[in-house]
């Protein structure tokens, strides 16, 4: 326990307080995390639309300028990752249970339920919800991940700096960052972001678990069941966490993408396939052709439909924000070797294309079988899923193909975020102690039976817009320290010339 710091205590000592309170004032915390969430959200709704279409632009810049050419490591350093394995742990430790979540439910929804748009339930809403959904999931969060994780691995493997946020303002801050009151608080909010972004995607998983197995042997969903899931999955991820990285997380996100793509193929193949394959095409060109305007909308006027922003997009910058600091810095750890353009290319692109195919195999599916007289809409969000299996040929493997994939994701994001979390905690070290793994893992999963015991979804979707907004202002120093440190690097590589 000699290399833990002040970061893992203070962090623990805040998620008690907030597991305590939330505990013991279920109804108040709900009306608190409400009335913040509103009041970020229609306040700084336009600072997050700025913010995430500044990050693509510093992204695209960085891969495309002489930048592109620094290595994530020294000179002739070679990947620890094969890419295959690499984009596997990118898609199972970035996207994870939201991906099954919304899949069918989000375009179903925003093309016939509540489009932002056009007339619900018209053909014109149809494509449109499937080009937004790829917005909300594709360039924007890439973009974000990959830029942490640049920065994280520029400054841990090509400097030898730890590998923690903190390091990453050194260039504007010098060495005070990394032993000051201010380092060590970046350093906690980081932590608390992280806790309480994973902790969300575990509220969703549990909440989709318990609604499939209702769904197919008839479980009844309440609190106890969620509680009983997240429990048997966190003994799960737990096991996985004392494997470690290379047998435990690696071998789970191959499985996840085994899992993801027979359940993808099954889709297309007995879904409508000519649909699915036309669809896709014809949104994906709507989505870039779409990209710039949908980036900027904040709805300011009566009739722009901005409670539509503030739910769908809003809560999405806010999502993926509070996520960031735990899955940019474990794609900085699995990314050592490569150059920054390799890296860039291969973290925005390939997840941005499988995401989309994804939304359009599986929101294809629920758009026709909607139009063939079904009303899937009707149904919750974790339920969307399986009431569409009930339409299709093999609903019940489907069903339980698609639990299986919930819970393989449910364990790689956790045990990925309790590796993060562990290295936050013990000065940037790659190989955090068991213990202090564990501690972690567990207080998310505490975090997360507390969202649920509260409200439910609400609860969850509140937090995340609370969790994201401050460390949202680190992301604005981070950008300018490594712009700053990637100049410094390449006037030394043109000097050992």
């Amino acid at each position: 326990m000699k290399r833990v710091s002040s970061v893992f205590y203070i962090t623990v000592t805040l998620v008690t307080i907030f597991v305590f309170l939330g505990a013991s004032l279920p109804k108040q915390f709900e009306q608190i995390t409400t009335n913040i969430n509103s009041f970020l959200s229609t306040t700084f709704g336009w600072y997050y639309m700025w913010l995430m279409s500044a990050l693509i632009i510093l992204s695209i810049f960085i891969a495309v300028s002489p930048y592109g050419k620094i290595r994530l490591g020294k000179n002739n350093e070679k990947p620890d990752f094969s890419t295959p394995s690499w984009i596997a742990m990118l898609f199972s430790a970035g996207l994870g249970i939201g991906l099954v979540f919304y899949g069918a439910a989000e375009p179903l929804f925003h093309g016939f339920l509540d489009a932002p748009f056009a007339e619900v339930g018209t053909d014109q809403a149809f494509k449109q919800g499937l080009a937004v959904t790829y917005l909300h999931w594709g360039i924007h969060g890439w973009a974000l991940y990959g830029f942490i994780a640049l920065a994280l691995a520029f400054f841990q493997f090509r400097k030898g700096e730890p590998g923690l946020i903190s390091t990453t303002l050194k260039p504007l801050f010098g060495e005070t960052i990394m032993k000051g009151p201010l380092g060590k608080m970046i350093d906690v909010l980081a932590s608390f972001a992280t806790i309480f972004g994973v902790a969300t995607s575990l509220g969703f998983g549990a909440l989709q678990v318990n609604g499939g197995l209702n769904h197919l042997f008839g479980i009844e969903v309440n609190f106890t069941a969620q509680f009983i899931i997240v429990a048997i999955i966190t003994v799960l991820f737990l096991i996985s966490s004392w494997l470690g990285l290379s047998k435990g997380i690696r071998y789970l996100s191959n499985v996840n993408m085994v899992v993801a793509i027979l359940l993808l193929l099954g889709m297309i193949i007995i879904g409508p396939t000519l649909l699915i394959m036309n669809m896709f095409t014809e949104t994906f060109g709507l989505y870039f052709q779409n990209i710039i305007q949908w980036s900027f909308r904040t709805a300011p006027l009566g009739s722009d439909n901005r409670t539509w922003v503030d739910a769908w997009t809003i809560f999405y910058w806010a999502w993926w924000i509070s996520w960031a600091p735990f899955v940019g810095m474990f794609i900085a750890r699995v990314s050592r070797g490569r150059t920054i353009r390799q890296f860039m290319i291969g973290v925005i692109l390939a997840p941005t294309l499988i995401i989309a195919i994804w939304f359009a195999a599986f929101g294809t599916t629920a758009g026709h079988i909607q139009n063939s007289g079904v009303d899937l809409s009707q149904y919750t969000t974790e339920l969307v899923l399986f009431n569409m299996f009930d339409q299709l040929p093999f609903s019940f493997f489907l069903s339980l193909l698609a639990i299986l994939l919930i819970t393989t994701f449910f364990i790689t994001s956790a045990d990925s975020a309790t590796l993060v979390l562990g290295i936050q905690s013990t000065n940037g070290s790659l190989t955090p102690p068991r213990t202090i793994k564990f501690s972690l893992g567990l207080a998310q999963s505490a975090v997360a039976l507390i969202l649920l015991y509260v409200g439910g979804l609400t609860a969850l979707q509140n937090t995340i817009i609370t969790a994201a907004f401050p460390f949202s202002f680190i992301l604005i120093l981070m950008g300018v320290s490594l712009v700053k440190a990637l100049n410094n690097e390449i006037k030394l590589m043109k000097r050992e010339k």
